[in-house]
């Protein structure tokens, strides 16, 4: 690894760790304002994973080895596909970004948390993980067909070439990318357990699924569970910007490129959260069996995507 691999691969995933949290606290923010109340600072979050680590950490006497490995799986596979979605720069070297690997670490990484979940016993953890498996499974169609639509529009696997091609022309250049970016969309809404698929404030046992499954975790790991969904959350909206506007990603590593690129990004990943938290607001949540009803425009858009390219 030359020193441009070195530097996207310390720069990137940070970026993503350091940005989570805020992401989180802004959706909140625009939720709360939304339903007339002032809502918690914009910061709220990161006050919130600095108190939970110095927190104790208990277990379930029920618990194995299992439940105290997952949250650092977790975070650590998520920080990994964090390296396959540029946010600053584009790095030189292109050994790593198939998108195809990217999603199965995302899903090892819920894979893992899901194992956390069952593996305390609680009648909680386990109706939370089995509600987020059945979600999975759901949502894996739509997307595959969405990393299959981009590989066909964009004659490539790789997403820092995809990124690279995107850069080189527009969305003009690629008008099916719309339909694509539409699935993307209701794939974070999904993976990130938003409304109208899952509550992330309502610890009601008849609608809880993600905050279900990490309810048994405290401390230090609950603040890493927390961290990993928020990571999940910042590099899906990353890959929607960059494929959407991927305007403002910088080619080169040098200082004010890289601070312009990292101004760029908070701003459209600002404008996204936003837009998610009004989405959000605009819905209810839908009924658990009505969920393939939500996702199946994703996967139509991503096959008529397909399709269009095939004929064309």
């Amino acid at each position: 690894m030359n020193g441009n691999g070195l530097l996207y691969a310390i720069l990137n995933p940070l970026f993503a760790l350091a940005l989570a949290p805020l992401l989180l606290g802004l959706i909140k923010k625009v939720k709360a304002l939304i339903q007339g109340r002032p809502g918690p600072p914009l910061l709220q979050q990161y006050y919130q994973l600095r108190k939970l680590f110095h927190k104790e950490i208990v277990y379930s006497s029920d618990s194995s080895f299992i439940m105290r490995l997952s949250p650092y799986l977790g975070i650590a596979f998520m920080l990994t596909a964090s390296l396959f979605v540029p946010m600053l720069f584009i790095p030189e070297t292109a050994w790593f970004g198939n998108i195809i690997l990217f999603f199965y670490l995302m899903i090892t990484a819920k894979f893992f948390m899901v194992l956390g979940g069952l593996d305390a016993g609680s009648t909680f953890g386990g109706m939370g993980s089995s509600r987020e498996m059945t979600v999975s499974s759901i949502i894996e169609p739509a997307t595959i067909t969405s990393c299959a639509a981009l590989a066909f529009v964009l004659k490539s696997t790789s997403i820092p070439q995809m990124f690279s091609s995107l850069l080189a022309g527009s969305i003009f250049s690629y008008p099916t990318l719309i339909l694509v970016g539409i699935s993307l969309f209701i794939i974070i809404i999904v993976e990130s357990a938003r409304v109208p698929v899952d509550n992330p404030e309502t610890h009601l046992e008849l609608t809880m699924i993600h905050e279900a499954m990490i309810l048994e975790q405290s401390g230090p790991k609950l603040a890493l569970s927390e961290l990993s969904s928020g990571v999940r959350q910042t590099v899906l909206m990353a890959l929607f910007i960059n494929v959407i506007f991927p305007w403002g990603l910088s080619t080169g590593t040098g200082i004010p490129a890289l601070l312009l690129a990292g101004g760029t990004m908070m701003v459209k990943m600002g404008i996204l959260a936003i837009t998610v938290g009004v989405f959000e607001s605009l819905l209810a949540k839908i009924r658990f069996f009505r969920l393939p009803d939500f996702v199946v425009l994703g996967l139509f858009l991503s096959f008529i995507t397909i399709v269009f390219e095939l004929l064309t």
